[in-house]
């Protein structure tokens, strides 16, 4: 469900003020040219990231600044469920990962070394902490046990895009439970659903836990933890009381009204028309009225699956409903097994046939007649073609969960728990001697963050194109303190007088110490987005007053004399 957020801690502090005419801050005035997701433009745009190379990015100390608040709350919440911190390589061996039969995953990075071993750089740590567990825990009596790390992952990406969001090379926390049986995995997994619970309302973004598929990864059930923005490459369905990843979401589909009087199918001539929304208009029905036959390889068998005409076939949810890997079908082999594309249908094949649930078996429907330029009409399932039923499609907007209407909105995943089972532990030898000395797999769940993606997701909920407005939890620094005046002005005195007071104060501090025009420094503090700005001009300082703006508030000129103390008091309670 959609959950709130409030500001954490996770501190940066130090002794002395950073100074922006000392410091490293590549503002820039225009977008990056190939940039299109909010977070990509702004975090370029305010100096916190730079490009190296498709899908390599390198973190500015502004944005690591950033990246830092994130692990450290991060950190906090994992020591608080009694998870243990290490550290393991990036570069292994890569026989763990040919046991445990995902050394082929196309995303993986494999290589040899100048003595030809097989080796891989880890996009993810089941392989490498398995191996540890196998090694080190023997009895009973070392279970439960939670180990964690943050580290660098390596992933083939196909498609780098939307600056750090999706990347070749980031850095993720990822933890792993071990447990003596499913009850203690359960009780595992609650204890990191709470910890990443805390994790996101202490980060301040928008978030949702949604049921998803286990994917690569591999056992019995799994949830993702989505930002929803506009950049978001996922689609989540949302109910009241429901949300999923709209690749493995069931819901009831919207009704259709359709004839059910047909004795037999009925030969349509339909030249030249090979789309559902052609054949439709031709015949005068809805769409949802036809039946899609789409034809896949399921596991090596020529398939065809069908849904309606409106639907979507859903390769995911087909995939798990079979127990089998899919794929499209080609071009030739569509020919072979059934007609031209455009006019395929399921009515005289000798293939299987899987016919999504939301097809009604008592109702005529319009097929292909796998034949060129040509349908049938009045096709009932059952009657006029055997099939299995299973739930294939990708739900929509307006198809019901509990008598309500769904909607589907994007989103980017920021973290990610799986129960693994007995996937890793069985593969790589991972075992221990329970109460009665009999040998046991140890049962295992993963758990993920990735810290880029949750700034990422911050600037895309919370940015606009004047800049980034961080969390207070998140922000580079908590205060911005800008002197509009020359090197030698009482209005630098003044303002850095003001920086070191509130830097002791225990605040995170920024001074704009710059031989800068103020169009210059208000623009690039609009780009960095600190939550509290302090601006030291002369005119306020002819009336003894500075102008403070707090993130979402109007302006308001301060007197002089209390600024320091009234800041600090209002940073301590956005903290």
């Amino acid at each position: 469900m959609r959950r709130g957020f409030s500001p954490g801690q996770g501190r940066l502090s130090s002794a002395s003020v950073d100074r922006l005419s000392s410091y490293l801050l590549p503002t820039e005035k225009e977008d990056p040219a190939d940039a299109e997701a909010l977070s990509h433009r702004l975090m370029v745009r305010a100096g916190l990231i730079r490009q190296l190379g498709a899908g390599f990015w390198s973190w500015m100390p502004a944005g690591w600044r950033v990246h830092n608040r994130v692990t450290s709350i991060i950190r906090e919440e994992m020591e608080a469920i009694g998870g243990l911190e290490m550290l393991m390589p990036v570069l292994m061996p890569a026989e763990p990962w040919i046991k445990t039969g995902r050394h082929d995953i196309p995303e993986l990075f494999r290589l040899k070394d100048r003595k030809s071993a097989d080796l891989v750089l880890a996009m993810t740590h089941e392989e490498a902490v398995t191996t540890h567990a196998a090694q080190l825990i023997r009895s009973y009596r070392d279970l439960p046990l939670i180990l964690w790390h943050m580290q660098i992952k390596e992933r083939d990406e196909p498609r780098p895009r939307a600056g750090v969001l999706r990347t070749r090379e980031f850095i993720m926390k990822d933890a792993y439970s071990f447990d003596r049986d499913e009850a203690g995995l359960a009780e595992s997994y609650e204890k990191h659903v709470v910890a990443y619970d805390r994790i996101f309302d202490r980060c301040g973004i928008e978030w949702y836990r949604v049921e998803s598929d286990v994917g690569m990864m591999g056992g019995s059930a799994a949830h993702e933890y989505m930002a929803p923005c506009a950049a978001g490459e996922n689609e989540v369905a949302l109910a009241p009381g429901y949300a999923a990843n709209v690749e493995i979401a069931s819901a009831t589909a919207q009704s259709v009204d359709l004839e059910s009087s047909s004795n037999q199918p009925t030969r349509v001539e339909t030249p030249g028309l090979t789309t559902i929304e052609q054949v439709s208009s031709s015949m005068g029905l809805p769409t949802g009225g036809l039946l899609k036959a789409v034809p896949v390889m399921a596991g090596g068998t020529f398939t065809v699956a069908v849904v309606r005409g409106d639907h979507r076939l859903n390769e995911i949810k087909f995939a798990n409903a079979m127990g089998v890997d899919v794929r499209q079908a080609s071009a030739d082999e569509i020919e072979q097994h059934l007609g031209p594309a455009g006019f395929i249908g399921p009515v005289g094949t000798d293939v299987p046939v899987v016919l999504d649930s939301a097809v009604s078996s008592e109702h005529d429907y319009v097929v292909g007649a796998n034949e060129a330029d040509a349908h049938l009409s009045g096709v009932r399932p059952g009657r006029d073609f055997s099939f299995t039923q299973a739930d294939i499609r990708s739900v929509e907007a307006g198809d019901l969960v509990g008598g309500s209407p769904i909607t589907i909105e994007p989103a980017i995943e920021v973290g990610n728990i799986f129960k693994l089972g007995t996937r890793y532990s069985e593969a790589l030898g991972a075992n221990f001697l329970d109460e009665s000395g009999k040998q046991q797999p140890i049962v295992m769940g993963s758990y993920g963050i990735g810290p880029a993606r949750i700034a990422a997701a911050a600037v895309e909920q919370r940015g606009s194109d004047r800049g980034i407005d961080w969390p207070a939890s998140l922000a580079p620094w908590d205060i911005e303190v800008l002197a509009l005046g020359k090197s030698d002005s009482r209005e630098l005195e003044v303002a850095t007088r003001i920086a070191q007071d509130l830097q002791d104060a225990g605040a995170d501090v920024l001074l704009d110490d710059r031989e800068a025009s103020p169009g210059e420094k208000f623009a690039d503090a609009d780009l960095v987005g600190c939550p509290i700005r302090l601006t030291v001009g002369r005119k306020g300082l002819e009336k003894e007053t500075v102008e403070v703006q707090v993130q979402g508030a109007e302006k308001t000129d301060m007197a002089l004399a209390s600024a320091g103390s009234e800041v600090a008091e209002i940073w301590k309670s956005l903290s």
